[in-house]
């Protein structure tokens, strides 16, 4: 591979990193939610006349229309390209923050945050990872991908410091036009070098691609439509997997600067901020390591211990400790963002690159309902007595299951001339008897290096 291609591969990373770097406002609503509730609360002329119970509405309504956005915009991903899709996106983010800018009502900001933004996010997110992926090797899905999103993740750092000066110097409105402004221009500028790689392109392989890749290399190619995935099991059982990962981060990241503001006041950005670090690093750490050891055991890993976090969280959070919590929030920021590295990747390795845009866009829908539905139910818990508590446990004993259903994914094996097409519950038992050996350490070396295809001496490791 040339260098000028090679680095036509790191530009389009380079801008789709910029572009979710724009986009990952999302993650300071919390900064917003503050800043409405304190005008609810001080009242007075041109005071947010809002029930104080529906402050968290448009964030919701905009973690829906950003996944269901995603299947469109992921159609037009793959029809019309990535730079006019992302072009789209910029248009509807920066239409959606001027009509916040110029009305404060609720019908306004459920429009404008929750329905315009929330889609121009799904079309700028959805025009982001797919270009990315097509300039790289399959050795590097989960490292790429994990860079793309990590923009998204990352987006607080900057995002919650310079929301929190402008709403103290500017106030609400004149801050949203100034937001507006500033990533109309950022994701519109930077759509036009997010483009697919010339017809016939082949990425070059690494020397020593690791063991997922090679799965990857001895499997027929595989582009299935979205019909074909929905026939699959497997995208139920990750449907699932990701509804309650997403949920459970984004009902933490919704509400982390009003835990925060308790012990630390006009500090509490800085939570978001350092949770923020957080999950970006899951989303390169997941990828990567998804990489070497595979997606499974990595899904396994994650979700597993951001059960236990959720856990920990319930005395850390009655503490009052404001290095406890913000350490706290990382790691739940952490393990948030692996779920954006390793369900982009599980799409890609499963139903191919050439349908990718929809059918990430129909997977993605978990992410939004997700973040609605366990965003509702801890609102309504936390109104009771002890319910913050209790959402906490609620959603550690769901991340658990999702782990425990992560025994269903079977890793990628390479088909032979041999092999019948099975019935989907036929493949599903098989696969989960399989995937059950090889958890709890009961399948032989040998077995397992038969099944991927590997010379026993280098046999991938327990999970894949």
């Amino acid at each position: 591979m040339s260098s000028d291609v090679k680095n036509k591969g790191w530009q389009v990373v380079i801008a789709a990193t910029g572009i979710n770097l724009a986009l990952g406002v999302l993650y300071a609503w919390s900064i917003f939610k503050g800043a409405i509730k304190a005008s609810i609360e001080k009242g007075g002329p041109g005071a947010f006349q809002w029930d104080i119970k529906s402050v968290n509405d448009p964030y919701a309504v905009c973690c829906l229309t950003f996944a269901f956005a995603m299947i469109i915009a992921g159609k037009c991903q793959d029809k019309i390209g990535p730079a006019k899709t992302a072009l789209i996106g910029g248009i509807l983010v920066g239409s959606g923050f001027s009509v916040m800018a110029f009305n404060n009502s609720y019908a306004a900001w459920v429009i404008g945050f929750g329905i315009l933004a929330g889609a121009g996010f799904g079309f700028g997110y959805s025009a982001a990872t797919p270009p990315s992926l097509k300039w790289f090797s399959p050795a590097k899905t989960g490292l790429i991908a994990g860079i793309v999103v990590g923009g998204f993740g990352l987006a607080p750092v900057y995002i919650a410091p310079l929301s929190s000066f402008l709403l103290a110097n500017f106030g609400i409105q004149k801050s949203m036009l100034f937001l507006a402004a500033g990533f109309t221009i950022v994701v519109c500028g930077l759509s036009f070098l997010v483009v697919n790689p010339p017809a016939g392109y082949v990425p070059a392989e690494p020397s020593d691609p690791g063991p997922v890749a090679k799965l990857n290399a001895a499997k027929p190619t595989v582009n299935a439509s979205a019909s074909e995935m929905l026939r699959n099991y497997k995208f139920y059982v990750l449907w699932v997997a990701y509804f309650i990962g997403a949920g459970a981060g984004l009902m933490v990241i919704g509400s982390v600067a009003g835990l925060a503001k308790k012990s630390m006041g006009d500090m509490a950005f800085l939570a978001v901020a350092i949770m923020a670090v957080g999950n970006a690093g899951g989303r390169i750490v997941a990828g990567v390591l998804s990489d070497k050891i595979g997606r499974r055991a990595t899904l396994f890993i994650m979700l597993a211990f951001q059960a236990v976090l959720m856990f920990a969280a319930i005395p850390v959070v009655g503490s009052g400790s404001a290095a406890l919590l913000v350490l706290l929030a990382t790691f739940i920021g952490f393990n948030y963002g692996s779920n954006l590295a390793l369900f982009p990747s599980f799409s890609k390795d499963y139903w191919g690159i050439k349908n990718y845009g929809i059918n990430y866009g129909i997977l993605f829908t978990a992410w939004g309902v997700g973040g609605f539905v366990m965003g509702k139910v801890s609102e309504m818990i936390n109104a009771q007595p002890g319910g913050q508590s209790k959402s906490f446990m609620l959603a550690g004993i769901l991340l658990f299951v999702g782990a425990a259903m992560t025994v269903f994914l079977a890793e990628l094996k390479p088909a032979t001339a041999e092999d019948k097409t099975p019935s989907q519950w036929g493949e599903f038992w098989a696969e989960f008897r399989l995937g059950l050996r090889v958890f709890v350490g009961f399948e032989p070396e040998t077995i397992r290096t038969q099944r991927a295809g590997l010379a026993p001496g280098n046999a991938a490791l327990p999970g894949k």
